[in-house]
């Protein structure tokens, strides 16, 4: 199925979690937010939340600096 992550089209397979992305994009561990079709899906809900085809995806990256 495809969904848009971060603007572009990317191919997951059917069942794909949350965690299994996150995984995948090598962010396990790091600071992030998680928003899908403009509503923030929180950490806790990462591994039972699955995609739906067409969904639209955007992480965004915590950034330390000064």
């Amino acid at each position: 199925m495809n969904i848009t992550l971060n603007g572009d089209s990317r191919r997951v397979p059917q069942g794909t979690t949350a965690t299994d992305l996150v995984n995948k994009l090598g962010l396990a561990g790091r600071r992030f937010a998680l928003e899908v079709n403009g509503e923030i899906v929180p950490k806790s809900e990462h591994d039972s939340f699955e995609f739906r085809s067409g969904d639209e995806v955007e992480i965004v990256h915590a950034v330390g600096g000064g």
